[in-house]
């Protein structure tokens, strides 16, 4: 079964993610500027993350601390593979190739891509 992150939800895990075990007013904090949301719905993304099994919930006094059951890495490694296999059959050239088109590739993303391929290769 796959873990499915709504982008709201995903805000809430990148902040959990960089800082685990903080409360909801912290991660209030930490993306203030960057979303335009109340205390009540970062509450309830986190509520629906624990129910997902996402975060773990731990009362300390009258306080709830966050923290991840989910690895980032391990999520992103299952979310892009969703991803490539929705949209390109399962293989990830036609994606690259979007990517290109779409936004351009910096010198440092073709010299990773290189450098990807070459392990690859071997």
């Amino acid at each position: 079964m796959t873990l499915q992150i709504s982008t709201a939800e995903l805000e809430i895990m990148k902040v959990i993610w960089r800082k685990p075990g903080i409360g909801a007013s912290e991660v209030a904090e930490a993306l203030e500027g960057q979303q335009d949301w109340n205390i009540r719905t970062i509450k309830t993304l986190l509520s629906r993350l624990v129910d997902k099994g996402a975060l773990s919930i731990e009362q300390e006094g009258r306080r709830y601390l966050y923290s991840p059951l989910v690895d980032e890495k391990a999520y992103q490694k299952n979310a892009a593979g969703q991803l490539v296999d929705r949209l390109f059959g399962g293989r990830a050239a036609p994606l690259v190739a979007q990517l290109a088109d779409a936004r351009g590739l910096s010198d440092q993303d073709i010299e990773d891509l290189e450098a990807l391929l070459g392990r690859l290769k071997r």
